[in-house]
């Protein structure tokens, strides 16, 4: 399957998740944000959680935060269909 296969396919749910705010290359850190909300439920404290994070993915605290704040946004559920 071609790249343009795949896009043309998914291009409503694609639109979609762009007009959320929504971005792909942010799949790679789902693993990071469900690490963050487990240590959060078991009473961590972010700055903790935050520079534990950082350096078990390689990756910088600002960007840790950057991606907690954009993960924890509420998204239009009328761009899904929803009411």
């Amino acid at each position: 399957m071609k790249v343009f296969e795949i896009l043309n396919f998914n291009r409503e749910l694609l639109k979609k998740l762009q007009q959320a705010g929504i971005r792909i290359k942010d799949v790679e850190y789902i693993d990071l944000y469900n690490e963050y909300r487990v240590m959060f439920d078991d009473g961590e404290k972010v700055s903790y959680i935050v520079a534990t994070l950082a350096n078990r993915y390689h990756v910088s605290e600002r960007k840790v935060y950057t991606l907690i704040n954009r993960y924890g946004q509420e998204c239009n559920a009328q761009m899904f269909g929803g009411g």
